[in-house]
């Protein structure tokens, strides 16, 4: 399965999240926190009841960029 992962700096740190599922993670690095994400993930399919991973599951997520006036 193929998800989105939005990872941005944090303090000296990056935090991961999956919007198709609101599961967050982090790592000190890009890499880390990505397959820190991966590993949360992999559980959360591992665990989760079917109705949860029906509830929680959204497919349609876009990511794009917006334009706005400052100042």
């Amino acid at each position: 399965m193929k998800l989105t992962a939005i990872i941005e700096r944090e303090g000296n740190g990056y935090v991961s999240l999956c919007p198709e599922v609101d599961i967050a993670s982090q790592g000190d690095s890009i890499e880390q926190a990505r397959d820190n994400l991966r590993e949360a993930l992999e559980l959360f399919f591992e665990t989760a009841s079917p109705e949860e991973i029906k509830h929680r599951l959204h497919n349609d997520v876009f990511v794009t960029h917006v334009e706005v006036a400052v100042g």
